[in-house]
């Protein structure tokens, strides 16, 4: 069975590599979704620079992402953590494609998916905070906070043994993400450094204020050759 699981696993992280907001914003605008607002290939930024409407396709094939390598890997009867591996590669792939040198996005919807098909339950305990942030206008450390906890709510709610170690390496997975930033520079070593390191960490990006970290274009830019705003 080792080679179906290679395969299946490399399918995962090639098919989460698709870049769909890049995409819609290429062909919806005319833009690279990397050059503005947060910087990342995201739902967020497709809402924010491309189209409201164009949120919902993007959405709905980022939680396919992972929705189908963790699928396949339960309905050819695999090993759980196969399939659920199989569904981490996409959100990696997703994070850091190879299709546009390892620029990416946040991979949220893409975790979702993933557990619709391994452990629903939890996808509610994602999704939940993430929509109570998003009335309350900034949803990134509400989705911290559901994936520190993720491991505490799997073992509570009896998931399948497959769970824990599912949502621990999805939890690095968003904090490695989170600190690397798509490579953004950062401010020299010092004070600056470590508080930029602490929002990217806690708010998903290098300044405090929400609404003008995503309403940076690329017109402007500053010394050192990171967005500005408008």
């Amino acid at each position: 069975m080792a080679l179906p699981s290679i395969l299946l696993i490399l399918f995962g992280y090639f098919f989460g590599s698709i870049p769909t907001a890049y995409i819609s914003g290429r062909l919806l605008r005319n833009i690279d979704l990397r050059q503005y607002g947060s910087g990342t290939v995201s739902g967020s930024g497709v809402w924010e620079h491309v189209a409201k409407w164009a949120v919902v396709p993007v959405g709905l094939f980022d939680l396919s992402k992972a929705v189908l390598p963790t699928w396949l890997g339960l309905h050819f009867k695999l090993s759980p953590y196969v399939a659920a591996a199989a569904g981490l590669a996409a959100i990696i792939g997703h994070n850091w494609p190879i299709f546009l040198n390892f620029t990416g996005g946040r991979g949220i919807g893409t975790m979702l998916g993933l557990w619709v098909i391994l452990y629903w339950p939890t996808a509610l305990w994602i999704f939940i905070p993430l929509a109570i942030g998003w009335m309350l206008g900034d949803s990134a450390p509400w989705a911290l906070a559901s994936l520190i906890t993720l491991p505490i709510f799997s073992h509570l709610a009896d998931g399948p043994d497959v769970a824990i170690p599912t949502a621990v390496v999805m939890l690095l997975i968003m904090v490695i993400k989170r600190l690397e930033a798509n490579r953004r520079p950062l401010p020299p070593p010092g004070a600056e450094r470590r508080k930029v390191l602490l929002y990217r960490l806690f708010l998903d990006r290098d300044i405090r204020p929400h609404r003008e970290w995503l309403e940076r274009i690329p017109d402007k830019t500053n010394s050192d050759g990171s967005l500005g705003v408008d």
